[in-house]
């Protein structure tokens, strides 16, 4: 193990060790307190009118997603391995929980909220959350493009004023026809405040990008339509006043078939929520240069999800954009998000009456906005330039995100990345004939003995090419050298390869040399029975290349 990786590990326990413990280690004065506090209420401006959308568009009222804001939020950060993580309800959970809702129902949905809350926290103890950084970057950009799609298409309905004649389809293609045939009821007021709202946030962004444009687009959609009596549907009229507190705490049902039917969804949940909570700390940690604790991260996303059901709530996870507001606003550690939660639980005690006059095309609005921003949209035209397989990859993880199914679309993009890569580290494992250096060695070239390199990765990938290569060119020298001084890796398939070809030059009574294997590849090769008197190990072309030569001299 090197020096700089030595430094790098933690002590035993200390990858589940809260990020707040770590911050208050090194001392948190007042200073430090303010700083978090104007952070955690610049979020939680962020977070009111987005919770609020992110539960609507998901088939469920907007009093669960201040409930996930408040409960979910607070223990991310309280429990949580990265500094500067906000947790809450995010757009990528759009489409699994309207799915789960149109199935099984919210009670079902509360169940696999709390199961997966469990599913997380086995991923964190089992020590996993590192394997999530392997995720190809074109399987992000065609994932997080895909949801963009899908939360975008389900927002047409509510962005046009659209009634349509029964439920809205799931599926993108009937989702798509059904709003299409719809287009008569268009409401001129709906498109008025919805296309206003989206106007009023970008034109704050460009003239004043720190105040808080959803926050404001929002609250002045809702006095213009009070103000001017238009006819749109409100959070009011729809769903009727929000509750001031967030209810006591329950168990969901626990019956069997109850079970049965909420565990697929609960590993979607788990599995998705796992891969967007590490992004987003993976993003504050390239913003601030700290390193978040990923198997830490993992359980406390766990005790989120399962503490966020408890109140009715639903998914919580990193959400990307509220962590990345939190940084900006100058947080100093995980207490900002804590207050988060309390400044968010503070408005629905306060004002929760007012939100029954949000406008739903301007929620709608505000969705557009935030799918626009997460399509990634340079990100995936330089993808898809880069090269044929991670446009592959990139498509095939897009595609199947918005025809098929989220995490189907996850696993296939990630199969079809590690193939592509295991292609190119076969591509870059070369065989290379023996240069000058090695011919200056000896006054005469032996044609009994045939001196050859390998360079790069030597595993199942390459053994197939250069496998079959090296046999060919060990049917015509007595003794082969083959150095591995380039070689810094080797699999089990790789080591058998020469195994096989050792047992070949024994059988014309010659040898097989290998030079310069690092400790590693030797061990390998020993595991595969690949060992003395099988084949000789020396330190350098040198020394093999005069044993083989003078046992070549003695043989003839």
């Amino acid at each position: 193990m090197t020096t700089a990786s030595r430094a790098g590990r933690l002590r035993p326990g200390e990858e589940y060790l809260p990020k707040i413990v770590t911050v208050l280690r090194e001392g948190y004065g007042r200073a430090s307190l303010r700083a978090d506090a104007l952070a955690g209420l610049t979020v939680a401006i962020v977070a009111l009118p987005l919770s609020m959308a992110i539960a609507i568009a998901s088939g469920v009222g907007p009093e669960r997603g201040l409930y996930t804001a408040i409960v979910g939020g607070f223990l991310v950060s309280a429990l949580g391995g990265s500094r500067h993580q906000i947790g809450g309800p995010a757009g990528a959970f759009i489409v699994l929980i309207a799915a789960c809702v149109a199935d099984i129902g919210v009670s079902g949905l509360v169940l696999a909220t709390f199961l997966s809350g469990f599913l997380l926290m086995a991923i964190g103890v089992l020590r996993l959350g590192g394997y999530i950084k392997f995720i190809p970057y074109p399987v992000v950009v065609g994932f997080t493009a895909g949801i963009a799609v899908i939360i975008l298409s389900s927002q047409v309905k509510e962005l046009f004023g659209l009634t349509l004649p029964g439920p809205e389809p799931a599926a993108l293609l009937p989702k798509l026809a059904a709003l299409w045939d719809a287009r008569g009821s268009v409401s001129g007021a709906a498109v008025a405040i919805a296309f206003g709202t989206i106007a009023m946030i970008e034109g704050i962004k460009r003239l004043r990008p720190g105040w808080p444009s959803l926050l404001i687009a929002v609250a002045v959609a809702s006095i213009a339509t009070a103000g001017l009596g238009l006819d749109v549907e409100t959070i009011g009229t729809r769903f009727g006043e929000l509750p001031r507190l967030p209810p006591a705490p329950a168990l969901p049902t626990l019956s069997g078939a109850a079970l049965a039917e909420a565990i697929p969804y609960a590993v979607s949940f788990a599995l998705l929520g796992a891969i967007e909570s590490l992004l987003s700390a993976i993003v504050a940690d390239g913003m601030t240069g700290a390193q978040h604790r990923s198997n830490a991260e993992l359980v406390a996303q766990g005790v989120a999800n399962a503490g966020s059901a408890l109140f009715g709530g639903i998914c919580v996870t990193g959400t990307i954009a509220r962590t990345a507001t939190n940084v900006r606003a100058g947080s100093r550690g995980p207490i900002s998000g804590m207050l988060h939660a309390l400044f968010v639980l503070a408005f629905m005690v306060v004002a929760a009456p007012l939100a029954g006059n949000i406008p739903l095309a301007a929620l709608a609005g505000l969705l557009a906005v935030v799918a626009w921003g997460m399509a990634e949209k340079e990100e995936f035209w330089a993808l898809l330039r880069a090269s044929k397989g991670d446009a592959m990859v990139l498509l095939a993880t897009f595609l199947l995100v918005i025809f098929r199914d989220l995490t189907e679309g996850i696993v296939v993009g990630f199969a079809l990345g590690g193939l592509v890569f295991i292609r190119r580290m076969s591509e870059a494992a070369r065989l290379e004939p023996a240069g000058e250096a090695v011919e200056e060695l000896s006054e005469a070239t032996d044609p009994d003995v045939l001196v050859y390199h390998i360079r790069g990765a030597f595993f199942f990938g390459a053994a197939a090419t250069v496998g079959s290569v090296l046999d060919r060119i060990a049917g015509r020298p007595r003794n082969f050298v083959v150095d591995l001084s380039e070689v810094p890796l080797m699999d089990s398939t790789g080591a058998r390869s020469l195994g096989l070809l050792a047992q070949k030059m024994a059988r014309k009574g010659g040898r097989l040399y290998l030079t310069a294997a690092s400790p590693d590849v030797r061990r390998m090769l020993w595991a595969q029975g690949v060992r003395e008197p099988k084949v000789r190990f020396l330190p350098d072309v040198a020394g093999a290349l005069a044993e083989a030569r003078g046992k070549a001299t003695n043989q003839g």
